[in-house]
């Protein structure tokens, strides 16, 4: 259940299934996403009411995602921003994100997207480029890592608890973490 093994990691997300990143500091304050998320493939078109379900939220709530930053102006149109690390903004989505990432374009062609350099976070950017290496994709679908009801996930006996009663079957922490 739990790995450190990024390719490990994007096999179980390559097969349509939801993997856990679980790492650093808990995510509070300007967000330190990628640290406590649920990770799953952007380009899946039923993945919003998968990853919905799974977590027990409503049905029509949106999905975000994380993209390498020096790919974004492909897929995402930032204005007069540089980058958007926090995934505070709605942008507006490109012809190829609509095509190739459904899961995170929302019904107004926007996405809350956040963009990630290696040294922002270094093992979620290595992740993501594993799944770029193996896809073409440099993105991936993220949704802070809790049931409905129940707070971010602080420590791992509650990472694993939280697996369960999602069924999601693999927690990747990095080994510096």
């Amino acid at each position: 259940m739990i790995t450190n093994n990024e390719n490990k990691a994007v096999e179980l997300l390559l097969k349509q299934e939801p993997v856990v990143i679980f790492q650093g500091a808990s995510e509070m304050g300007l967000r330190a996403l990628g640290n406590r998320s649920i990770l799953f493939d952007p380009r899946n078109k039923k993945a919003q009411n998968i990853i919905n379900t799974l977590k027990g939220r409503e049905w029509w709530r949106p999905l975000a995602g994380t993209i390498m930053l020096e790919h974004v102006s492909e897929y995402f149109d930032l204005g007069n921003l540089k980058e958007s690390p926090h995934m505070s903004f709605a942008l507006p989505a490109k012809t190829k994100a609509i095509k190739e990432t459904p899961s995170i374009v929302h019904v107004d062609n926007t996405s809350r997207m956040q963009t990630l350099t290696r040294k922002q976070n270094k093992n979620y950017y290595d992740l993501i480029n594993n799944f770029y290496k193996k896809t073409k994709i440099p993105m991936l679908l993220n949704t802070s890592f809790n049931v409905a009801g129940f707070p971010i996930v602080e420590d791992i006996d509650f990472a694993i608890w939280s697996c369960k009663q999602m069924n999601i079957n693999m927690i990747y922490k990095p080994d510096d973490c």
